[in-house]
Order: structure tokens, then C-alpha cells, then sequence
């Protein structure tokens, strides 16, 4: 277990465009902002940059100390919701009509591709992941919890996706934010944080002991998807490690601050990040990697029809967005099956999307959606 050090914290509450509370008056981040219902939200945390850095984030980049969290043992685990939970009219309707046949986007799935190259998890298996960074328990389930709670609670949600699907193998995951969007500049002014490497050698040793998949989440900031990834590449020769890019925290193309306005990628962005990992997998003779693009708004990924994949590479397309089921089955529909690539995802958050009283999504229930996601992820 990470002896976790007094945190010097900065926590967003991002907001979708959707809400109109992006780029409001006075609305510099703080631990107190509440996301608004039917927003998609992730918190950043400032630690202390990778020793390999030149410099490492000073006294700009975060708030004063925060105050230790509550014991997270003494927490009430979040329930995940039973098999037939009960749903307004306006969900029930959603659901029925995101199951309902479409002529047009059901002949584009599933994506025609080669056959998959030996050793590829998809589309063998589902993934069932828990996402966050274990230096803020505001980030996700992750870190939420002590090392021990949070893995039996995963194995726990992936046995219910075995149950909704027992012919989908299942493979659980760990997905940790190894480079950290932050509101403040720092030295080096790109508004982003390293991990260092020892919390991601940690996190990866957790998941190979459990036998899970281990997912690396970048944030750029006002860097770049080019700039960013190469450091990472140690890590990403190992077979069992994976790739997260998430566009709402890329800044460079608005000059933004991460938090303020929902950020984007391009296909170009996308694309190099797929030919970076297609020529570690060739170099090392690895089996395939997977990226996870996170998307909940169209603006996220621009030219998304050119996003190319290779039998190297395997793209998951990450409806990451959060609020009621009728919002996030509209969002999946609009930004992930209308615009295919290769594979989906969906992810459900335990807090954000029961907050207004709904019960958390089943598995039973996403698995009426078409293309039935091959990704889950939980925060």
C-alpha cells in the first residue's frame, strides 16, 4: 500500500457545454464547485513532478495544504444498483429507443477489420476498469478507496458483468491518471502534472498481482499528445500496459484553461498517438495495445472519421460522460456510435450519475445498447 503524503490539491468540477458552465465569470477551481446534473466530471490533484523532470511544480501550482480526508475505510461503498431497477418514463423511453433497430448506423457495426493479430484482447474479451489516481480520492474509484476495498469491489463488478454476459470473458483493469490537467501554470507552464514513476511502477504492480490490465490516462494540459507520450514509453514496452488520452483536458488548439472550457483533439493528435504505440508493439513484438479515447461531446474529436486504427492498435471509442441514463444513452448514440472507429466503451460513474436519485446503470441495461460496449469503466 502507497503511503499516501499530505496532498496540495487543486479539484475541478468540469462542467459539460451542455450545462453552460464553461468559461464563467470568476469560476477559478476549487474543491467547493459542485458539477451540475447531466455534466461529466473528473477531478486533477497537483502532486509532485517524475524526479526525471527538469523542474517540479512549485507553490503556483497548487493550493495550500489540504485538510486529510475522512478514514475512506469508514465510507459507505457504493452501491451499484440491482438487476431491475426502477427508471423514470423519460429513461425507460431512452433505453427503448437506443435498442430500437437503425437501419442506417446498425449496418456500420461492427467495424470491419482484419482478424485480430494473437495476444489482442479485443474483441475476446470485455474490460472492466477502475479508474481515478490514488493520491486524491476525488478523482475516481481508484482512489477512493484502501488498496484492498477498492480490488474486491472491482472483482466484484466484473463477476456482475460475467453474470449479464457469461459468454464475454471478462478481464479486469486498473486506469490510472499518470499525467495530472492542472488550473495553474507552473514552471514550466503547460498546466499539467507528471506522476512520478514509482506511483506508476505501484499502481502496475497492484494490477499484475491481481491479474488486471494496467491503463496509463494522459492529460495534457496545453502540451501535446506528441510531447507528452514519448516519456511514458518504458512503461508502454510491457505487455500488460495500455494507453488513455482524454480530450476535454487537451488546451493547446482554445489557449484555455484546463476546467474552463471542455478541451479537443484532432485525428492528426489521434493518429500519432497510434502510430507511436503501433511501432513499440512492432519493435518489441508485443501483443496489441488498446487506446482509450474519452469523449461525451462532438467538439472533443475533430475529424474523428479519419482516426485510423492497425492491427497493432486497438481504439476505443470512451463515452465518458455523466448524468441521467437518457443523457448518457443519447451521448453514446451522437459521439461514439455514429462515428465509428473500431470499438466502444461506456462509463459509469458511482456518485455523479446516482447523485439525482437514479440508480446506477446495470450491466443488463448497457448491454441493450448497439454496439454493446467492450470497455467499462467506473470512477
Amino acid at each position: 500500500m502507497i503511503a499516501l503524503p499530505a496532498r496540495r490539491a487543486i479539484a475541478f468540477a468540469l462542467l459539460s457545454a451542455a450545462c453552460g458552465c464553461y468559461d464563467r465569470p470568476n469560476a477559478a477551481p476549487s474543491n467547493e464547485q459542485q458539477p451540475a446534473a447531466g455534466a461529466k466530471v473528473a477531478s486533477a490533484n497537483a502532486t509532485r513532478e517524475d524526479s526525471s523532470a527538469p523542474t517540479r511544480a512549485g507553490a503556483t501550482d497548487a493550493a495550500a495544504p489540504a485538510t486529510p480526508d475522512a478514514d475512506p475505510r469508514s465510507a459507505r461503498l457504493p452501491a451499484s444498483g440491482g438487476d431491475v431497477p426502477r427508471r423514470s418514463r423519460r429513461d425507460s423511453v431512452a433505453l427503448a429507443s437506443m435498442t430500437k433497430p437503425d437501419s442506417v448506423l446498425d449496418r456500420k457495426w461492427p467495424v470491419k477489420m482484419p482478424r485480430p493479430l494473437p495476444g489482442a484482447v479485443l474483441p475476446a474479451r470485455r474490460i472492466v476498469a477502475f479508474y481515478g489516481n490514488p493520491l486524491s480520492k476525488k478523482m475516481g474509484v481508484l482512489g477512493e478507496y484502501p488498496k484492498e476495498q477498492m480490488l474486491g469491489m472491482l472483482d466484484r463488478e466484473a463477476a456482475r458483468w460475467r453474470k449479464a454476459e457469461p459468454s464475454q470473458p471478462v478481464v479486469p483493469a486498473l486506469h490510472l491518471i499518470v499525467t495530472v490537467a492542472q488550473g495553474a501554470p507552473g514552471k514550466n507552464g503547460l498546466y499539467r502534472l507528471w506522476m512520478r514513476d514509482s506511483l506508476v511502477n505501484e499502481i502496475h504492480s497492484w494490477a499484475k498481482a491481481h491479474k488486471a490490465l494496467f491503463f496509463m490516462d494522459v492529460q495534457v494540459g496545453k502540451s501535446t499528445v506528441q510531447a507528452e507520450l514519448p516519456r511514458l514509453r518504458p512503461f508502454l514496452e510491457q505487455p500488460d500496459v495500455h494507453l488513455g488520452i482524454d480530450p476535454e483536458f487537451a488546451m493547446a488548439t482554445s489557449g484555455k484553461v484546463p476546467g474552463r472550457k471542455i478541451g479537443t483533439l484532432d485525428a492528426k493528435d489521434i493518429n500519432w498517438a497510434v502510430d507511436f504505440l503501433d511501432e513499440i508493439v512492432r519493435s518489441k513484438n508485443l501483443p496489441p495495445k488498446i487506446l482509450v479515447v474519452h469523449r461525451f461531446t462532438r467538439g472533443m474529436v475533430t475529424n474523428a472519421t479519419q482516426i485510423r486504427y492497425t492491427p497493432h492498435v486497438q481504439i476505443v471509442m470512451h463515452m465518458d460522460g455523466w448524468g441521467p441514463p437518457w443523457l448518457k444513452f443519447d451521448s453514446y448514440h451522437d459521439y461514439v456510435k455514429a462515428e465509428p472507429v473500431q470499438f466502444t466503451g461506456f462509463k459509469l460513474f458511482f456518485h455523479n450519475d446516482t447523485k439525482k436519485g437514479d440508480p446506477l446503470l446495470t450491466p443488463a441495461e448497457v448491454l441493450r445498447l448497439n454496439p454493446r460496449p467492450l470497455y467499462i469503466q467506473y470512477q
